[in-house]
């Protein structure tokens, strides 16, 4: 990169050269060719050509977490825990045992430097450019001593690469914990270099990456139980019973003590951070996991019950963007959650249901709900509320009409079938054959001039798919069918929701706020808000933030 300048703006452009394209994967998706088998063995000799062996990485006393669904709301539980025990806030500790925790997770929403993070922040542009040039140099000067090209050959794919950035970022910024989150399965993801956690934890299992990791959920778990390491213990979410087998057998046949996690009883009195009850879930596997790893690290009088004061602080405390997460704006509200497997639309849905229902009975909401624009990072999520499970759907009568907004798209995965899921769900909760009176489904190009926000850049979709809106024009004509009694559907007002397809993020916000701005203006009424429910995908829930905190020239 010899030239030119060396900035964060470079190193995304740089970054995103390592991309594999559509092509590649989706011969791999269709081959059901598994993980590869080399992959720890490469991930090595990676390592070694920036200058480590893995044995190093002892040093960053890492937890590892795997998983379908909540690994990276687990991940931050557990980093809002433990950061109650820094120097700042552990006064009455005499000696902290905690001085910088290091986060490392995926995907990002708006930011690739928001995968990595010191003390619950993410990198600066500035740090984040001279850690990756740090990496990206190294890997050429090793190809050249060794008389190799310094083309793309001579660095690793997307991931793997922002994996060896992330720990030597965190070995030179002097990290003693880091928490680790896997990208794809365990047993040959590339952060499974990892050779002596102090603990490691399994959340929730589900049917995801079938490709390389298996259709069956006893195969996924064979993959995710291949970070337990021996001497290393390891606690899992509640699972089916034959992916809790796989695991059990796995973690004896390494030696390891695995225990199960039942939800935190005291969770019932503590409002979480993050909203929807499934974080529930996470939040107690977040806590015997910390737990686990201060004991560890020699706080011995740690205990789980009661939960101590700061492991309350840390779970009132976390954010964490993008999982159902609550936006505000003027008769508005926003309702955010990446949710793209079958089992985390679910989710998405319910949260989406309890806030329809919470709203439909409630008073009119105090100022501290009324639109407030969101900080810089960090953090990411500003107004996410925690919520009980989603109460019995009215028997009687329907809700009474209010606008609801569903935007929504998946690119790559069967994006019928889930939006046939959430429309289900949705249609029984909220007791209506038509549970939103708009849908609107788009691509995920941010920007109206067809741009992307360079952080947001994905080459793993098909460039035609997205130039034609094939995906989203079959995704209209399906839900105009869903909600239909003949199953035939209709012009869209027939169809009981008007139906729209949209090029891109921004044109879908636009549309959203043309239909909510017809509405009129707020009386003040919380159920009287527009209500608009974004999910399906990470890659739009990102793109969609972009669009609400800046629009394409930086203004809403």
């Amino acid at each position: 990169m010899g030239g030119m300048e060396r900035t964060y703006s470079d190193a995304v452009t740089a970054l995103n050269t390592l991309q594999s394209n559509f092509s590649i994967i989706n011969a791999i998706r269709k081959s059901g060719r598994n993980m590869n088998t080399q992959a720890i063995p490469e991930m090595r000799q990676w390592c070694q050509k920036i200058g480590y062996e893995t044995s190093e990485y002892d040093q960053l006393r890492p937890i590892h977490i795997a998983g379908t669904k909540g690994k990276g709301s687990t991940s931050a539980f557990i980093s809002s825990i433990l950061a109650q025990y820094l120097p700042s806030l552990a006064q009455t500790k005499p000696l902290p045992l905690l001085h910088k925790i290091g986060l490392y997770t995926s995907p990002h929403l708006r930011f690739v430097r928001e995968r990595i993070r010191v003390n619950g922040t993410p990198l600066s542009e500035e740090t984040f450019a001279k850690y990756f040039f740090e990496t990206w140099d190294r890997l050429e000067d090793a190809a050249r001593a060794a008389g190799q090209p310094t083309d793309k050959s001579a660095k690793p794919v997307y991931f793997r690469f922002l994996t060896l950035m992330a720990l030597h970022t965190y070995i030179s910024e002097g990290v003693d914990t880091a928490i680790i989150e896997c990208g794809i399965g365990g047993e040959y993801d590339s952060t499974n270099i990892i050779e002596k956690p102090t603990v490691t934890g399994i959340t929730s299992l589900g049917i995801d990456h079938t490709a390389m990791l298996g259709s069956t959920i006893e195969e996924i778990a064979w993959h995710k139980a291949g970070i337990m390491k021996p001497g290393a213990i390891a606690f899992t979410a509640p699972q089916p019973e034959g992916a809790m087998a796989v695991l059990r057998e796995r973690a004896d046949a390494k030696g390891v003590t695995l225990h199960l996690v039942e939800r935190h009883p005291q969770l019932n009195h503590i409002k979480l951070g993050l909203a929807a009850d499934c974080q529930k879930t996470n939040a107690s596997l977040a806590i015997q996991i910390a737990a686990a790893h201060l004991q560890a690290l020699g706080h011995n009088d740690i205990t789980t019950d009661p939960l101590p004061p700061e492991f309350i602080r840390g779970l009132e405390q976390v954010q964490w963007g993008g999982r159902c997460e609550t936006r505000f704006e003027k008769n508005m509200a926003w309702h955010l959650d990446g949710g793209h497997t079958l089992e985390s639309i679910e989710v998405a849905g319910k949260w989406f249901a309890t806030e329809v229902l919470q709203a439909s009975s409630s008073s009119p909401p105090s100022p501290s709900l009324s639109p407030s624009p969101s900080p810089p990072l960090p953090p990411i999520a500003t107004h996410a509320s925690s919520l009980s499970p989603a109460p019995p759907p009215p028997t009687t009568t329907n809700l009474p009409a209010r606008t609801r907004i569903l935007l929504f798209n998946q690119q790559t995965r069967d994006a019928r079938a889930l939006a046939h899921s959430l429309h289900s769900l949705l249609s029984s909760l909220l007791s209506t054959p038509h549970p939103f009176t708009h849908a609107i489904f788009c691509s995920n190009v941010t920007f109206a001039s067809g741009s992307y926000k360079p952080d947001l850049m994905s080459m793993n979709t098909s460039t035609a798919d997205i130039e034609d809106l094939s995906v989203q024009k079959k995704l209209a004509d399906a839900w105009k069918r869903f909600g239909s009694t003949d199953g035939k559907g209709g012009p869209e007002k027939e169809a009981g929701c008007e139906v729209f397809v949209e090029k891109t993020v921004e044109e879908a916000v636009r549309t959203v706020r043309a239909i909510a701005a017809a509405e009129g203006g707020t009386s003040g009424q919380n159920e009287e808000l527009v209500r608009v429910l974004v999910t399906g995908s990470m890659h739009l829930v990102g793109a969609a933030l972009e669009v609400l905190e800046t629009g394409e020239d930086g203004v809403v």
